[in-house]
């Protein structure tokens, strides 16, 4: 058993890896996305600075603080795969021709598979198209970085269970590919909630009211929102109630496992019922 579970990860482990491997060798592509990164930055910094100096304090952010946001935003944008990439479309694409077949008959579960490779995916890309636009941004402009290495292993944790929820959302929009002809618009639908739920665009708490309030408790604001809230130390102390750093950790913990399981849930009902096309 202990040598099974062994093996088991380490064959995950190697899947990772493998991710990480594949996403370095685009290297012109890796170019162009930091440099399509760090204008769209500037371009966002430039706005919120107007904006906030119109409404100072807006969402309970402070100049910096917004700015903050923008950049690291910026530095999680393909990790988390916000606007697109990552492997929901391979995986409908292998649904559609049937080659999904030869993924089940794998002595490995077809969701940890591609849970690995794509956190591989989002590590490279982590680093790849992270670092630059942040330390842009820190350079040109004053930002709100803490200095506390504590809170910044707590970011990581943080971004962490936030690319797995982003994950467990792209896996069943994958999965839909079994009962639809074509993702396309899935597709498209799943990318403009990932932009307007998450904060990529504003941050949530600027929403006022009831909407404020949905949307701030909705899976994508684990993606990116409280990421950066963390980071910034918004959820004050260490408690699980109220507005502690652990109770934001299990919020994004929550809603992974709840993603995940409905995930399997959909996967069994999927390669139980549906004949796949092609196959």
């Amino acid at each position: 058993m202990r040598r099974s579970t062994a093996g088991r990860a380490g064959l995950y482990a190697a899947v990772a890896a493998g991710g990480f491997r594949r996403y370095a060798t685009y290297g012109t592509a890796t170019a162009a996305g930091v440099f399509t990164n760090t204008v769209f930055g500037f371009i966002l910094a430039y706005t919120y600075i107007a904006l906030w100096d119109e409404r100072p304090g807006l969402g309970g952010y402070d100049q910096a603080q917004a700015l903050t946001f923008v950049w690291v935003s910026q530095s999680l944008l393909a990790a988390g795969a916000l606007i697109g990439g990552g492997f929901q479309e391979e995986v409908q694409e292998r649904i559609r021709t049937g080659d999904i077949a030869v993924d089940l008959y794998r002595p490995a579960d077809l969701q940890l598979w591609w849970l690995a490779a794509d956190l591989g995916r989002a590590a490279f890309q982590l680093v790849g198209r992270g670092v630059v636009p942040l330390a842009a941004g820190a350079v040109v402009f004053r930002l709100a970085l803490p200095a506390d290495p504590v809170r910044w292993l707590l970011f990581l944790v943080s971004v962490l269970l936030g690319l797995v929820v982003g994950f467990a959302v792209r896996y069943l929009v994958a999965l839909t590919a079994f009962w639809l002809m074509d993702g396309a618009g899935i597709n498209l639908m799943a990318t403009v909630a990932s932009i307007f739920f998450s904060g990529m665009l504003l941050p949530l708490t600027v929403f006022p009211g009831g909407f404020g309030e949905v949307v701030r408790v909705l899976p994508w604001a684990a993606m990116l929102q409280v990421p950066l809230d963390v980071l910034m130390g918004r959820h004050a102390g260490a408690g699980a109630g109220g507005g502690g750093v652990l109770g934001a950790l299990a919020f994004q913990a929550g809603w992974a496992l709840v993603l995940l399981l409905t995930g399997r849930l959909v996967q069994a009902a999927a390669t139980r019922k549906v004949v796949v096309q092609g196959g």
